[in-house]
């Protein structure tokens, strides 16, 4: 089944877009009557439900202030982080970023967005798709700290963007790589790139990482 994809509002055309759905309501009223009138308004409900469901603006992601000079890299995965590919590759990139900026070791962040079905959003019930994000967390954490690299870990929202969104606004970071993974598609490294102020990367399973900004 095809993904539902947010659709994304600029902040500008919101004014346009609430004329656009009350005009219809309020001509309907006066030129053929209140049953009219109470039609199109019921029909513009639904459609203002259906625009609120699927807005996003489209705006710059907010990254919190660096504290240091720290590197900070955001690591961004649906799936445990456990193929020492994948560690590797993710490892090169921090230690890049280390030797670029400094002092001090990289700080690497694993982000799991809690991805859930519509049918679970439906029935409220998200803590099958939090248990297997924080698994996702756990996993990742060992193999980094295997690979001796200084990481923690949070489960994110189950919008991939949103969750970085929220992410970074108090995590620093300076670099963000996604890895491919149920809802982890183009669609939403596209939006992050364009929204976002510095490097994007994607890590394909188990392809090698390459830039896209």
């Amino acid at each position: 089944m095809q993904r539902l994809v947010p659709l994304v509002l600029r902040s500008w055309s919101l004014p346009f877009v609430v004329l656009g759905l009350v005009a219809p309501s309020v001509a309907a009223f006066a030129l053929l009557g209140p049953q009219f009138g109470l039609a199109v308004g019921a029909l513009t409900a639904a459609v203002v439900i259906a625009l609120a469901a699927r807005a996003r603006f489209d705006e710059e992601i907010e990254v919190a202030p660096a504290p240091d000079r720290r590197y900070r890299l955001l690591v961004v995965a649906s799936q445990p982080l456990d193929d020492p590919a994948l560690v590797e590759e993710i490892a090169a990139v921090a230690s890049e970023g280390e030797g670029a900026i400094g002092p001090g070791p990289a700080e690497v962040r694993v982000l799991a967005p809690a991805r859930s079905s519509l049918l679970d959003r439906w029935a409220s019930d998200l803590e099958p798709a939090r248990a297997e994000a924080r698994r996702a967390v756990a996993v990742s954490l060992g193999s980094f700290a295997a690979a001796g690299l200084d990481a923690a870990g949070r489960v994110g929202d189950g919008d991939p963007v949103q969750a970085i969104e929220d992410e970074l606004r108090g995590f620093a970071a300076r670099e963000v790589v996604i890895v491919d993974g149920p809802g982890l598609g183009p669609g939403e490294v596209e939006e992050v790139r364009r929204r976002l102020d510095r490097p994007v990367r994607e890590l394909n399973r188990p392809a090698r990482i390459s830039a896209l900004s």
